[in-house]
């Protein structure tokens, strides 16, 4: 079978290779795949190499296809099934034509919604989801409209996304954006106010008649915004994050006795844990909310056939830092 994959950090040293076909065990599921989608985590991935690979490391943490294949011990699918996931970053990705994957991280995939709309989500939504209701520990259950949400780069993968859910789960949402066609999107998205990350967000929040906030969520380099986080932030108030962040600068939290938290949402299924299966069921929701419309798939972008020069394209978009939404591979 064909499979895509790096030899070191640069972009160039993508190359197809022929890879044998796997066969499943316990729990796995082997699918064919049909679509793929390209995030940061791909790229910050390659750039961490810092040797020449004799066997190509296989990205793509992204994935939807049909299920070909299960291991004995698989509960929730069989053969045929059309599924969607993120992944697992101990294990090759998505960028091959087949590809195993844990059935506790796996959904079954929407039915209305096209496969370009579809493979756009798993990973942003999981890291989204994360973040709002397991690190933030938003209830979406109960009256949030006296909260309010900083998300700091609004109108990329994550915060598309996150803007939603936020917005879904009744909280006054404040999106960064930088132009005025994001700033559309991230209204579109649900957020009811929009704030210029290149321009002062102090200034910006308090000439909107808000303080301080109860939630940040940090989806780009925090360190330019980092006294700003400060500044905005609540007493007793929460701050996470999927990026950088020095152990000096936790301290600056300290005063107003803030919450902070880390988001990465491989941790699961890299430690095996037993709420690796939380992510099948939130990605379950996902295809519900694709087919209802309550969720709005963030893809802005399709390239038709899955090859090298495709998965370079599409990585060059995502490299640039100025995606709006998603870029997506179809097979």
């Amino acid at each position: 079978m064909k499979a895509f994959g790096v030899t070191n950090n640069k972009l160039d040293s993508f190359l197809e290779f022929d890879k044998t076909k796997e066969v499943p065990t316990g729990r796995d599921l082997l699918v064919k795949i049909e679509g793929i989608s390209v995030n940061p985590v791909d790229i910050a991935t390659r750039k961490g190499i810092n040797t020449e690979l004799k066997n190509p490391k296989i990205l793509g943490y992204d994935g939807y296809g049909i299920v070909e294949e299960i291991g004995e011990s698989v509960k929730n699918f069989q053969v045929g099934d059309k599924v969607f996931f993120a992944g697992d970053y101990t294990r090759d990705g998505s960028y091959q034509e087949y590809e195993l994957i844990d059935e506790r991280i796996v959904a079954h995939a929407p039915v209305q919604a096209s496969i370009e709309k579809s493979v756009a989500m798993p990973l942003v939504t999981l890291t989204a989801s994360e973040l709002l209701f397991e690190k933030l520990h938003v209830n979406p259950a109960i009256d949030n409209r006296d909260k309010t949400i900083l998300i700091i780069n609004g109108a990329g993968g994550v915060g598309s996304i996150a803007t939603q859910l936020a917005h879904l789960a009744g909280l006054k949402v404040i999106a960064t954006a930088s132009t005025s066609e994001k700033v559309k999107w991230v209204k579109d998205l649900g957020a009811d106010l929009v704030v210029n990350h290149h321009h002062d967000l102090i200034k910006q929040v308090h000439d909107l008649g808000i303080k301080n906030v109860d939630y940040i969520v940090g989806l780009s380099d925090n360190d330019p915004h980092w006294q700003e986080i400060v500044e905005l932030i609540k007493p007793f108030g929460t701050f996470a994050t999927i990026t950088n962040l020095r152990e000096s600068q936790i301290s600056d939290l300290k005063s107003k006795s803030v919450d902070f938290a880390w988001e990465w949402m491989f941790t699961k299924a890299k430690f095996k844990l037993a709420s690796m299966s939380d992510q099948g069921a939130y990605l379950e929701k996902l295809a519900q909310g694709l087919d209802s419309g309550m969720i709005k798939s963030t893809v802005t972008k399709v390239f038709h056939g899955l090859n090298v020069d495709n998965i370079k394209a599409a990585t060059e978009l995502v490299e640039a830092g100025h995606m709006m939404g998603k870029v997506v591979v179809l097979a």
